[in-house]
């Protein structure tokens, strides 16, 4: 049994519609079914996998349809919903409880436009505007346009929904954001073209100091251009980004901040060790000096993360070319124990001789 046989009709929504529009690759599909009940999605071989409202799986190509669904607001936060979803909800309800008008479009299965609140005049005007009041209802679309924003650099935000988000804040819908959600939306606005701009807009409404207050007491705008760097110079390496992101931070608050967030522990620590091993010039450094910042950074052991610091160093510092950073890591795993070992040496004493042969080694360059 298909859909047409059950008298439903399908649409394409969301943000296949409008990185199609843009021209973007499209990722994932997402329909919305509209004039049809639970039961009937199940009759026609649809498996149901919504835990909170009818989501359905596709018998054959597995992809997602939802029924069309409206909200009301019920309690604070993001998941103080109550949800109707059945074949009396129209396509245009479903679309007005969406986020911003650029992804309240639809597309039927002939590829024809259902755009009722005006997403691609938006397109064109690469303006961010919510759709309706229901945007104030949920926090998380405050870390959204924010990450919207680091996606789409030319975009901006409408006046309007600006407005809105600080009014969200004021009401404490911000404080209502579990510390997943606002890591998992950090973590991927790292990732986009200009990170500095999903600051920048928490900052503006008022958001930054209620989910990270550590990065509100030092944010500059003008100290942002290692962070907009980090996609070229580490893409997709959030690590290195939110080590850069924390540039200013005491290792304190890095650790604060990387707990309240309960971000994973690889970004917590290499953020703390750029906080607190960071040099105005590695390559003016003697090799004593040297020496100690690879044992800070347990570089022997962990060479991978004595790489990413290096990267972070060099976005925040501003290149060193010819620092030998890389090279003096190389001279020092050479060193071997062996010969050390046939002399007898043993425990404290063989640790002793090792690194006063890897401060030699790197002294052979100075």
């Amino acid at each position: 049994m298909t859909l047409k046989q059950i008298e439903a009709r399908s649409f394409l929504v969301g943000g296949a519609v409008r990185d199609r529009l843009l021209g973007r690759p499209v990722k994932d599909r997402d329909f919305v079914v509209v004039g049809v009940s639970p039961e009937a999605m199940l009759a026609a071989g649809f498996q149901n996998v919504g835990a909170d409202f009818p989501v359905f799986l596709h018998p054959h190509t597995k992809e997602e349809y939802a029924l069309a669904r409206t909200e009301r607001k019920t309690g604070r936060g993001y998941t103080g919903f109550a949800v109707h979803a059945g074949p009396d909800v129209t396509l245009e309800e479903d679309l007005r409880r969406r986020d911003f008008t650029i992804n309240a479009m639809a597309q039927d299965v002939d590829g024809n436009l259902v755009d009722p609140y005006g997403g691609q005049r938006d397109l064109a005007l690469r303006t961010l505007r919510h759709v309706s009041e229901a945007f104030g209802e949920d926090p998380v679309r405050i870390l959204r346009a924010a990450r919207f924003l680091a996606r789409y650099v030319d975009y901006k935000l409408a006046p309007e929904t600006l407005a809105l988000m600080r009014t969200m804040v004021v009401a404490g819908e911000a404080d209502h954001l579990v510390p997943e959600r606002v890591w998992a939306e950090l973590q991927r606005a790292l990732a986009e073209a200009k990170p500095s701009a999903f600051l920048r807009t928490l900052n503006d409404c008022g958001a930054l100091s209620r989910v990270a207050p550590e990065l509100a007491a030092v944010y500059d705008p003008g100290r942002q251009v290692a962070l907009d760097a980090c996609p070229d110079a580490a893409p997709k390496d959030d690590q290195v980004a939110y080590a850069v992101l924390c540039r200013d931070l005491a290792p304190a608050a890095v650790a604060t901040l990387s707990a309240r967030l309960k971000v994973p522990v690889e970004h917590r620590d290499l953020a703390r060790l750029v906080a607190s091993v960071r040099p105005q010039s590695y390559g003016a450094l003697d090799s004593e000096a040297r020496m100690a910042i690879f044992e800070s950074l347990d570089a022997l052991r962990r060479p991978e993360r004595a790489g990413r610091y290096w990267v972070a160093y060099q976005l925040i510092q501003g290149n060193e070319p010819g620092a030998g950073f890389e090279s003096d890591l190389e001279r020092i795993r050479k060193v071997a124990a062996e010969p050390l070992l046939a002399r007898g040496l043993t425990g404290t004493a063989l640790g002793a001789a090792l690194r006063r042969a890897r401060v030699l080694a790197l002294a052979q360059r100075d």
